[in-house]
């Protein structure tokens, strides 16, 4: 018998708890990156700390997901929202530009979001089976 065989599937709760834990995980993310931003290079203290904060935070909370969340699925989906929720604010924050090929990217990457998320919550399916 496998390791990964004799470990119990978790439950939905569990689930959706871990899913929770990824999108927390995911907006520190996203102030992480932005934050990044308005450290002018680690030399504006408040900033920086904030910064810093939101790093610790978002490795803390998407531990806690990777918990239950397959790690290739979980760092897939916490990757893509960082990207897709770090471009559109960096255009709000920020003023950058958005495209037509940026948005075109969002929609494939929380398409590929949505996918995933739907392959995890249909393998918990078949695992409680």
């Amino acid at each position: 018998m496998s390791v990964a065989a004799s470990v119990p599937a978790p439950a939905p709760a569990a689930g959706s708890k871990a899913w929770a834990w990824l999108l927390l995980s995911s907006l520190f993310e996203i102030t992480f990156a932005l934050g990044t931003e308005a450290t002018d290079g680690f030399t504006r203290l408040g900033p920086s700390l904030l910064t810093a904060a939101a790093a610790a935070a978002g490795i803390y909370t998407l531990s806690q997901a990777l918990r239950t969340i397959d790690v290739g699925v979980g760092y897939t989906v916490w990757t893509g929202i960082g990207a897709v929720g770090t471009v559109v604010l960096g255009t709000v924050v920020y003023g950058e530009s958005l495209t037509v090929w940026k948005v075109l990217a969002f929609v494939l990457v929380i398409g590929g979001v949505l996918g995933l998320r739907i392959s995890d919550a249909l393998a918990a399916r078949k695992a409680a089976a």
